[in-house]
């Protein structure tokens, strides 16, 4: 049966791509002549700078762009703003340089002093590899790392000209570089602003007198019509909302915003009588004692999951400790939390569990008490928003002895990924020698069959302090599908 729904979920996808499909050609070819230029190849006729100094000429019908020293970011803006738009240009940038394309962007006295600030579509020659992502320029940093999108990364070609597409159609920004798909995101903050090319700061001498160049700058705002959703990884910024893309692939919100709809308490059959509550779009676990399930007690979702991508966002108080566990079962009994596997949410600065455990697997983002996360991970500070992502996918088959007889199993969810504001921090595989040795050295030595559970429940963590929770999510994989990044 599970296979049967895997296979018509798949076919209900490719119906919905190939109209979709459709669609976006007769789109695109009704758009044919809304095309309009925004440089005339002579000269820099509606555009203008604004904040640094870096020389911006016209050569051989292209605008070029060089760095200076001593000067900060340099933005060549439109005269005119644009809200909902499809832009098409090409550039080619030195390899030492760094770069971007502003949209809705703006710069006002009451701002920085006129600094230019809004989303930013990146330029990005280095190893990093993030061309085609999404960054707030001067205002909320990273949107859209491409961490999540490994054949966008692959998209951009060094010291060779590429083709940039964007589409801003209400709360949609959509990216593509030299036709591959990179970023998507959902975002409400700002629905109009100039279009500017941007020379970035240099620091090192050696990078003055570096050059970016850009053509064919081209843009539509009328009978606009998106392109066909594809499965690039969307992140959305809309609190409890799901856009029409992530419904696509499958998305299912496991919290609205209202209600406690789809949870329960750990091992109880009703929703917490106290201890959370929901407030302002939240699920917030109230304040306790500081102990573990003496309040509310943890909750869980109703449904259980075997392969699964779950992803949310989470808020800390000072010195709080919670966790987001998954292949929670309930047969253990604990008469603190529920035993499962763990993504650790930590005030590392202030809680003392940061110190214990072994190398910092019991900070945030790491697989509690057993793997630590990167430690170059991103951790936004108590009473700000991080981004949580847990991915379990793929199905191992592995011969098992049972008594005297050699069976043949599979073994699902085997590979494991924590996420965190968009980077991945650990990966691991579950059900190996390797995964077995961290397990016999912690302290979930003593649980019989600890994380060889083949489904779960999702877990939010009542640990005594109070946390936010919201734009909680999920959909669920098929379980011969891998998704390694």
């Amino acid at each position: 049966m599970v296979k049967l729904n895997f296979l018509l979920f798949r076919n209900m996808k490719k119906l919905v791509m190939v109209s979709m499909l459709g669609l976006g050609f007769f789109g695109m070819q009704a758009q044919g002549n809304n095309w309009v230029d925004l440089f005339n190849g002579k000269d820099l006729s509606g555009w203008k700078q604004l904040n640094g100094h870096a020389k911006f000429t016209v050569v051989n019908g292209e605008i070029v762009g060089e760095t200076v020293a001593n000067t900060p970011n340099s933005f060549l803006t439109t005269e005119k703003s644009y809200g909902d738009f499809v832009l098409e240009l090409d550039l080619l940038v030195d390899s030492d340089m760094n770069s971007g394309i502003q949209i809705r962007s703006e710069s006002t006295p009451d701002y920085m002093d006129g600094r230019v600030h809004g989303y930013q579509c990146e330029v990005d020659p280095s190893p990093r590899a993030w061309s085609g992502g999404i960054y707030d320029e001067a205002r909320r940093g990273w949107l859209y790392p491409l961490d999540m999108n490994p054949k966008g990364r692959a998209a951009f070609r060094n010291e060779q000209w590429n083709h940039y597409r964007i589409e801003a159609i209400g709360n949609s920004i959509r990216t593509w570089v030299n036709g591959i798909p990179c970023a998507d995101l959902v975002d409400d903050m700002t629905h109009e602003g100039f279009i500017a090319l941007q020379v970035h700061a240099v620091s090192d001498p050696s990078h003055v007198g570096k050059q970016i160049r850009w053509k064919n700058i081209r843009i539509q705002t009328v009978d606009l019509v998106q392109s066909p959703w594809t499965m690039v990884p969307v992140v959305n910024l809309i609190p409890n909302n799901l856009s029409p893309e992530e419904r696509a692939q499958g998305w299912q919100l496991l919290f609205d915003g209202k209600t406690t709809n789809g949870w329960r308490g750990a091992g109880k059959v009703g929703f917490p009588a106290k201890g959370w509550k929901v407030e302002n779009g939240e699920l917030i676990v109230e304040e306790g004692n500081g102990g573990q399930s003496q309040n509310g007690g943890d909750i869980v979702t109703e449904g259980e999951y075997s392969t699964f991508e779950v992803q949310l966002d989470f808020k800390i108080t000072e010195g709080a400790n919670s966790g987001i566990k998954y292949f929670i079962t309930e047969k253990y009994g604990s008469k603190e939390s529920a035993i499962g596997l763990e993504y650790q949410v930590l005030d590392d600065e202030r809680h003392p569990d940061a110190k214990l455990g072994t190398d910092g697997n019991r900070t945030v983002s790491s697989l509690y008490d057993l793997i630590p996360a990167n430690k170059n991970k991103i951790v936004n500070k108590p009473g700000e928003w991080n981004h949580a992502r847990i991915v379990v996918s793929g199905t191992r088959h592995e011969e098992w002895l049972k008594g005297n007889n050699l069976e043949t199993i599979d073994f699902v969810g085997a590979h494991v990924e924590h996420w965190l504001n968009h980077r991945k921090v650990l990966q691991y595989e579950r059900g190996t020698q390797a995964f077995y040795a961290l397990v016999a050295r912690s302290k979930y030595a003593h649980w019989d069959g600890f994380g060889s559970w083949q489904s779960g429940h999702i877990l939010l963590q009542d640990h005594g302090n109070e946390v936010h929770f919201k734009s909680i999510k999920i959909r669920r994989l098929d379980p011969n599908q891998n998704l390694k990044n």
